[in-house]
C-alpha cells in the first residue's frame, strides 16, 4: 500500500486525487494534506480520510481546523504557513507525495519532499518552469521519481516507456485550443473572465483554465517537458487537437509516432502515477472508437495567442527568464480574474516584464523567490 500526501487538496487535481484514493482504498492510504484557507473542505477530508497530518498555509484557517480536531478528539497534528506544508511535504510515513498546489507556492515544499527521499506525483508545473535545473538536480541526486501528473507529460512518459531517448526525434504536446480557438484579436478584445472560464472539454480550477484559454498553460508545459524529458525547445512541437483525446505523442527518429489516447479525465493520469509501475482498473469512462467521428489537427496561432510564443522565449533564454514569465502570468491573471486588467493586457504584461527584468543573475531559490516577488511587486504597483 502506498502511503500518500496531497499539497493542495482542496484544489482541482487534490480533489480528483482524493477520487483516486476513495477507489482504491486497498491500494493507497491518505497521511497528510494541505490546503490554503479551505476550512470547510479540509473537515469533509479530516472526517472522511482521517489524515495524520493537516497544514493550513492561512494562519486563523489553522485555527480553524486545529479547533475542529480537539473538538473530535481526532489524533490529527495541524501545522500552519510555508513550515507546515514543507513539513506534510517530508513525513517519514509518506511514499509520494502529490504536489497540486498552483503557482509557485509550491516550488519550496517539493524541493523538501524530495530531499527526504519522496517519489513526486507533479501536478505543479510552476516547479520546474522557475527552477527546473534545481529540482531535477536534486531528483536525480536523492534518487526519487518525478511522475508527471498533467495529462500531456503523462501521456509523454507512457509513450517512451521501453523506448531510448537518443532515438527520441521530437515531443508533440497536443492542446485543445481553449474556449477561443480560432477567434482573433478584434474577438478577444471584448472577452470576459466569464468567457475565459468556460473551457470545452476539461473541468480544471480558475487560473489554469485562464491559462489555458491564453495558450500559457501550453507554453509552461513546453518548459515543463524540456526538464522532464531532456529536449531541446526545437524538438518540443504543439498542436492543437480539439477534441483532447490524444494527450500527447512521441515521434522517433525513425518517422514512427506513438501517441496516448484516453478519455479527458485528470484521474487518469493520476491514477498512473500514483500506481506506476502497475496499472489499476479504469477509473474513468473507456475510449469508444465506434463513437469517435473526427481528430483533428491544427497549427497554433502564436500572433493571436503570443503567450505561447513568450514561453518559447523565455525557455531558450534560460537563467531567471522562466521565474519572470511566470510571476507576471500569475499576477496578470489574478488582475484579470478581478477585472483590473483585460484579456489582451495578460501578454502585452508579461512581455513588458520580460524585457524590464534582469533575467542573467545565477539561478538559485534565494535569487527566484526575490525575482518573482520584484515582479509581481512591479506588476501590482502599476495595474492594480
Amino acid at each position: 500500500m502506498k502511503k500518500i500526501s496531497i499539497l493542495g487538496a482542496t484544489g482541482s487535481i487534490g480533489i480528483q486525487t482524493l477520487d483516486v484514493i476513495r477507489c482504491y482504498k486497498e491500494n493507497f492510504q491518505l497521511i497528510g494534506v494541505t490546503a490554503n484557507s479551505s476550512v470547510e473542505k479540509i473537515k469533509e477530508i479530516i472526517d472522511e480520510f482521517k489524515p495524520m497530518y493537516v497544514a493550513m498555509n492561512d494562519e486563523s484557517s489553522y485555527y480553524q481546523i486545529n479547533n475542529y480536531c480537539t473538538e473530535k478528539k481526532y489524533n490529527t497534528e495541524v501545522f500552519v504557513g510555508m513550515e507546515g506544508l514543507k513539513k506534510v511535504a517530508s513525513l517519514k510515513e509518506v511514499d509520494t507525495v502529490v504536489t497540486s498546489v498552483v503557482g509557485m507556492i509550491g516550488l519550496e515544499p517539493t524541493l523538501e519532499a524530495i530531499r527526504a527521499g519522496k517519489d513526486i506525483a507533479l501536478a505543479n508545473k510552476e516547479t520546474l518552469v522557475v527552477a527546473g535545473e534545481i529540482v531535477m538536480k536534486e531528483a536525480n541526486k536523492y534518487g526519487v521519481k518525478i511522475l508527471p501528473v498533467d495529462s500531456e507529460h503523462n501521456a509523454i512518459f507512457q509513450c517512451l516507456q521501453g523506448n531510448k531517448l537518443e532515438e527520441l526525434d521530437k515531443i508533440i504536446l497536443t492542446a485543445s485550443g481553449g474556449p477561443f480557438r480560432g477567434k482573433n484579436n478584434d474577438f478577444l478584445k471584448k472577452v470576459t473572465v466569464e468567457d475565459a472560464l468556460k473551457h470545452p472539454n476539461w473541468s480544471m480550477g480558475k487560473k489554469i483554465t485562464i491559462d489555458s484559454s491564453t495558450l500559457m498553460n501550453k507554453g509552461l508545459e513546453v518548459i515543463e517537458a524540456y526538464w522532464l524529458f531532456g529536449c531541446s525547445y526545437d524538438d518540443i512541437e504543439v498542436v492543437i487537437h480539439p477534441q483532447s483525446v490524444i494527450h500527447s505523442m512521441v515521434q522517433y527518429k525513425d518517422g514512427s509516432v506513438i501517441a496516448q489516447l484516453g478519455s479527458p479525465d485528470m484521474r487518469l493520469p493520476i491514477q498512473h502515477a500514483l500506481s506506476y509501475p502497475m496499472r489499476l482498473k479504469n477509473i474513468a469512462k473507456k475510449l469508444n472508437f465506434y463513437e469517435m467521428n473526427d481528430l483533428s489537427f491544427e497549427k497554433p496561432d502564436i500572433k493571436t495567442f503570443k503567450c505561447l510564443k513568450l514561453a518559447y522565449e523565455a525557455g531558450r533564454a534560460g537563467k531567471l527568464m522562466p521565474c519572470i514569465l511566470n510571476a507576471a502570468n500569475e499576477a496578470c491573471v489574478d488582475l484579470f480574474l478581478n477585472k483590473k486588467i483585460t484579456y489582451l493586457q495578460i501578454p502585452e504584461i508579461i512581455e513588458e516584464c520580460m524585457r524590464k527584468f534582469d533575467y542573467l543573475k545565477t539561478v538559485t531559490i534565494e535569487s527566484i523567490l526575490e525575482t518573482d516577488t520584484s515582479v509581481r511587486n512591479y506588476i501590482y504597483g502599476k495595474y492594480n
